[in-house]
């Protein structure tokens, strides 16, 4: 019978050489921890890539107009005039509708999935929405323009303009001609798009909540929304909030899905119905016959984009700190 390969070496008294193993598992430790370290420099340096080559593109820009550039509103391409503030207030705008509509929606799907569904039906309907997410914007776009809109201009708008239009101080925001298309058709299109994400992601944070605290609240008589609220919340806030930067990244960069029904206006809008236009789809509409100036000015509005989607999300870490204070963590 043919002998069994040793696993270690072994020293002449038949022991295994701990001193070779403890060698081969320090080289095997620094290896590991060289290669993810590379790993993670790889995407930093990918990172300050993209900083730089926007930015070194955009400086002729930056050059000649200056931050006036930031708050500029006009938009002329044959005398080489431009100004940002149009497509600024359009990305936000949009970005801003959809998160206040998707995320009381996500909240609500992700309670009703972990804390009320029955079980028979969870998977299901967690499914469903993880299909929703990996549905391309561009179907989108096209849902909006050929669908959503017609129906949004025959039933929503009037109805909206006839209700909330009629409002001291908000009023104003829902005139203007009813079309379908416009800065708010643009924010529910994008609210139906990052739905899924802030829905799953605040589903699968708030299934990592110990069963012992859900049943620990329930036991001295807490009612589902007080478990909610004062167990789940508190426990998973930094998932929560993460999963909503995740829905406000992906609204604010948005292309196809906005180009098609926001209306492509380079003019300051001036209530919800009105059509716009955004960062994204700026880009997506004139980069192809971009020269010169024109395309250094599509560069700055890209470098914008990140300096504003930085800005969010350091916001949201600052909060998160801020919160971790108070709390004494």
């Amino acid at each position: 019978m043919r002998a069994e390969p040793a696993t270690a070496q072994e020293t002449p008294s038949g022991q295994p050489d701990m001193e070779a193993i403890a060698r081969r598992q320090r080289l095997q430790d620094f290896l590991f921890h060289r290669i993810t370290q590379a790993f993670s420099l790889v995407v930093l340096v990918a990172l300050m890539g993209i900083i730089v080559s926007l930015f070194l593109n955009a400086w002729p820009t930056f050059q000649k107009f200056g931050f006036h550039f930031v708050w500029h509103v006009e938009w002329d391409i044959v005398n080489e005039d431009f100004g940002a503030a149009i497509a600024i207030v359009g990305t936000l705008a949009s970005a801003g509708v959809a998160l206040l509509i998707a995320v009381p929606l996500a909240f609500g799907i992700a309670l009703f999935l972990t804390e009320t569904c029955p079980v028979w039906l969870r998977r299901p309907l967690g499914t469903a929405i993880e299909l929703l997410a990996a549905v391309p914007s561009i179907i989108y776009g096209m849902f909006g323009l050929f669908i959503f809109a017609p129906l949004f201009a025959e039933h929503g708008q009037p109805a909206l303009q006839s209700t909330l239009g009629q409002m001291p101080l908000i009023g104003g925001l829902f005139g203007g001609a009813m079309n379908g298309i416009g800065i708010l058709a643009a924010g529910i299109v994008l609210a139906f798009m990052v739905l899924p994400f802030i829905a799953a992601v605040m589903r699968d944070v708030f299934e990592i909540v110990p069963p012992i605290l859900r049943e620990s609240a329930y036991g001295l008589g807490c009612t589902t929304w007080e478990v909610v609220r004062r167990v789940v919340l508190p426990y998973t806030q930094k998932g929560v909030i993460g999963g909503v930067m995740l829905g406000l990244g992906r609204a604010l960069g948005e292309t196809m899905a906005v180009t098609f029904v926001i209306g492509n206006a380079n003019r300051l809008p001036t209530s919800f119905f009105s059509p716009g236009t955004s960062i994204a789809s700026t880009l997506a509409n004139e980069f192809g016959e971009a020269a010169d100036l024109h395309l250094s000015t599509l560069f700055a509005l890209g470098f914008l984009l990140f300096v504003i989607t930085f800005v969010v999300l350091a916001a949201a870490k600052l909060m998160l700190l801020r919160a971790e204070k108070a709390k004494g963590f």
